[in-house]
Parts: C-alpha cells; sequence; structure tokens
C-alpha cells in the first residue's frame, strides 16, 4: 500500500513536546492512522517530498513560522500541493498547514485583525456544510482547540467557506472532492491546550486577554477532532 505523509511544517515547543508528544503523534492519534503506513516528512529541515502519485494521502501539520515569512522550504511545499491538487492526492491542512494549502492556491494569508486567537471557542458552520459530505452531518455550533496569530484573510478562488468563528471567518475551507483545511486543531487534546496558553500567558496578557479564564475555559473537542477521523476515513487514509 501506498504511505500516507504527515508533512511536518514545524515542531510542538520544546517543553510540550518532552511531556505530550509532537505534531507527527498527535496527527496519527487524531486521524486513526496505521503506523506502519505513515510516512513523516520534515520539510522545514529540508527533506524532500515524494511524487504525489507515489503517495495515498498527506496530512499538513502546524508551525510557529509564519506563512508570510515565504521561507524557501515553505514555498517548495507550496508548489507540491498545487502538483497534489493537479493529481487529486487527498490532503488536510491544519493551523500552518491550512494557510499554507490557501496561499499556495492563490489565497491570501497575513495576521489575523485584532490579534491571535487561543483557547477552546465556538466554531459555527457556514450554511454551505449542509451540502458537504463531511460536515453534513456535525452539529451547527461545536467546540474547537485554536492558538494562531496568522489567518487565511482572503480564500483562494473557487474554495467553499464551511466554519468560523467569531473572529475568523476561515476556520475550515474547501477546495475540491480530496482536500480540506481547518485553521483549529483537531489534533489538540485538553491537556495540549493547556500546555499552549500557559506557555502564551504573557503575551496573551499584554495583547489584552485574561489567560486564566481562557484556560479555565478549556473543555473536550471530540467534534472538530472527528473531522480529521472522517476525512481520513473517507479517503482510505484511517483504519475502520
Amino acid at each position: 500500500m501506498k504511505p500516507i505523509l504527515i508533512i511536518r511544517t514545524g515542531r510542538a515547543p520544546d517543553p510540550i513536546r518532552a511531556r505530550h508528544g509532537d505534531f507527527p503523534h498527535w496527527f496519527r492519534l487524531s486521524a486513526a492512522l496505521s503506523p506502519v503506513r505513515v510516512r513523516i516528512v520534515d520539510v522545514a529541515a529540508g527533506e524532500n517530498l515524494p511524487a504525489p502519485k507515489e503517495v495515498a494521502g498527506a496530512l499538513i501539520t502546524g508551525s510557529a513560522a509564519m506563512v508570510t515569512e515565504r521561507a524557501a522550504w515553505s514555498e517548495r511545499t507550496a508548489g507540491w500541493i498545487r502538483d497534489a491538487m493537479d493529481a487529486q492526492l487527498p490532503l488536510f491542512g491544519v493551523c500552518y498547514g491550512h494557510q499554507l494549502m490557501a496561499h499556495a492556491l492563490g489565497g491570501r494569508v497575513d495576521y489575523l485583525p485584532g490579534g491571535r486567537e487561543i483557547g477552546t471557542l465556538p466554531i459555527e458552520l457556514t450554511a454551505a456544510a449542509a451540502g458537504d459530505s463531511l460536515t453534513a452531518r456535525l452539529p451547527v455550533r461545536f467546540r474547537a482547540h485554536t492558538t494562531h496569530e496568522q489567518s487565511v484573510l482572503e480564500p483562494p478562488s473557487g474554495a467553499t467557506v464551511l466554519a468560523r468563528s467569531a473572529r475568523d471567518p476561515h476556520h475550515l475551507l474547501r477546495y475540491g472532492p480530496h482536500a480540506l483545511s481547518v485553521q483549529f486543531h483537531p489534533e489538540f487534546n485538553a491537556d495540549v491546550m493547556r500546555a499552549y496558553i500557559q506557555r502564551k500567558r504573557e503575551a496573551m496578557r499584554r495583547e489584552g486577554s485574561d489567560p486564566q479564564q481562557v484556560y479555565r475555559e478549556v473543555a473536550a473537542t471530540p467534534i472538530a477532532r472527528r473531522i480529521m477521523r472522517a476525512f481520513g476515513l473517507r479517503h482510505g487514509l484511517s483504519a475502520a
């Protein structure tokens, strides 16, 4: 069987990684991927991606980097995403992966007006989600873990917006029958979300938010997590 790529665009901070693991581990668990099929490619470290025709699908992780930096490795990965779209490869991007997919396909990414989104936040499906195969049976409102400073400000032409938050109108995008991305973090559990809030608490205070309140509001996000698993099942990537 062809491998399933986890395209690693960054690493969790050292203290979080030491206690909770890192993006590839969280992605594998959330999407219920078979360990023997997973191939991790660290593009941020300069590793080369295989041709899209050589893999069954790809999941693209988050990163502390910024898409607007236009790093060479990031732009090379954007080119690979365009090739993968031409090949109709199943693609699922998260946070940086979400922004990079949108950027690669002609959207605009920049800093989210009003500052970072962080914490377990309400996400609301758009009207278009009722007709989408992945989201049609989801509740109209659910909670998801978030931590990001940049966002997709303008989706690519032809993309469908399936979900939003109060401040970010583009939390879930569909680019075609096999390609989606989410700004929120379906791979986070509550402990990981709390660890990120603890790490960012001083920046949050400077920006005028209350990290203690945000911390108290962290909760489980089973619906958000289900989206990644459902994508994997639909495209033959996840174990049944």
